[in-house]
């Protein structure tokens, strides 16, 4: 969705033009990382089962990706290139790793790339904690 808009990307993929759809596209092209239907749900104006229903059509289609993480919440971000994450497991903090290259995985497909651990935040904390 670089250089198209929810519009152009759902008539590109023959799915149904809706305004809460558009609005779901948006959101997460907007978005730095990752994002679960609880950090969204004040911005709707859908239920929870239709919410789901759109982001299963969305990543059937190759527009989104979707991954569940430490906190059993599935995240969801547009399609674009392929990337690690980083899900900490004391926070549950999702960051995108775009330094990582997964570009020599030559004849595979990676929808994801997920590292688990504890974040730098957490990690400095606990360390400052124990003196």
């Amino acid at each position: 969705m670089q250089n198209m808009n929810a519009t152009q990307l759902m008539n590109q993929h023959k799915l149904k033009i809706t305004s809460s759809r558009e609005l779901l596209l948006n959101i997460l092209h907007q978005s730095a990382k990752p994002l679960c239907y609880e950090e969204l749900k004040k911005e709707l104006v859908m239920d929870k089962t239709t919410f789901y229903r759109n982001m299963t059509t969305f990543e059937d289609a190759g527009i989104v990706n979707g991954f569940e993480s430490e906190d059993k919440k599935r995240y969801f971000e547009i399609s674009k290139t392929p990337h690690a994450h980083f899900v900490c497991k004391k926070c549950y903090e999702i960051e995108c790793l775009n330094e990582i290259s997964i570009d020599n995985m030559i004849d595979y497909e990676v929808d994801n790339f997920i590292l688990h651990g504890i974040c730098q935040s957490c990690n400095i904390q606990k360390n400052h904690d124990v003196r």
